[in-house]
């Protein structure tokens, strides 16, 4: 029997009866989970997140009363503490640049809406690791597409100033979707080493996750393409 205290507690917000429910018994299936709210709007998201201390919330982002990328920059944003549940955001293709914006709010990541179950609870377990969920393909046309229109932001760029060649090397790779291994192997280190640097960038990047590390870099103008 699973000890509860090592059970992923997880939080629905989704505005969509059947869609909530859907994940909900998904979740409740889980030996390594548990369902602890569900909520249909923001204003419940930023409520059950206090409540109910979710690690992970999957998160709508058009919803009525207050959306999801309002709820996420309260929720898990710059000035949540190192308790604060994990976002991820669920969406659909035509939403791509709130994606984005979600992103930049505070999520760690981003699934479709018509993600297979298995890879949804993946996605779950994988942010409540405290690891990103990027898809490195889609997390590339996102950012690419969508970076550009954001001017370079002067605390970014700060940031960025504090990383040494090696790491600055790191975060490029992070921004255009590489793997650790991939990253490895352009750089001629092992994975262990690669994950040094990550965990030296993020650290003096202020950031949660890979995810956060990547928009920055974007918005400080580092990377553009």
């Amino acid at each position: 029997m699973t000890d509860a205290s090592s059970l992923i507690r997880v939080a629905v917000v989704d505005d969509q009866p059947l869609i909530r429910e859907g994940f909900a018994r998904a979740i409740r299936a889980q030996p390594d989970m548990e369902l602890v709210a569900t909520g249909s709007d923001g204003e419940e998201a930023i409520a059950l997140a206090a409540r109910s201390h979710p690690d992970v919330i999957l998160m709508d982002v058009r919803m009525p009363r207050l959306g999801g990328i309002a709820a996420t920059r309260a929720i898990a944003g710059p000035l949540a503490g190192d308790g604060a549940p994990r976002v991820l955001v669920v969406t659909t293709f035509s939403l791509d640049e709130y994606v984005f914006e979600a992103l930049r709010a505070g999520a760690s990541g981003f699934l479709l809406k018509d993600t297979p179950p298995q890879d949804l609870l993946a996605g779950i377990r994988t942010v409540a690791r405290g690891e990103a969920l990027l898809a490195p393909a889609v997390t590339r046309r996102l950012i690419g597409a969508f970076a550009g229109r954001v001017r370079p932001d002067a605390e970014a760029t700060d940031f960025i100033a504090t990383l040494t060649p090696r790491e600055l090397d790191v975060l490029k790779a992070l921004a255009h979707g590489m793997s650790n291994a991939e990253i490895a192997g352009a750089l001629v280190v092992t994975r262990e080493t690669v994950k040094t640097y990550v965990t030296r960038v993020l650290a003096k990047l202020q950031v949660r996750d890979r995810v956060q590390a990547v928009v920055l870099a974007y918005r400080s103008g580092l990377v553009d393409d």
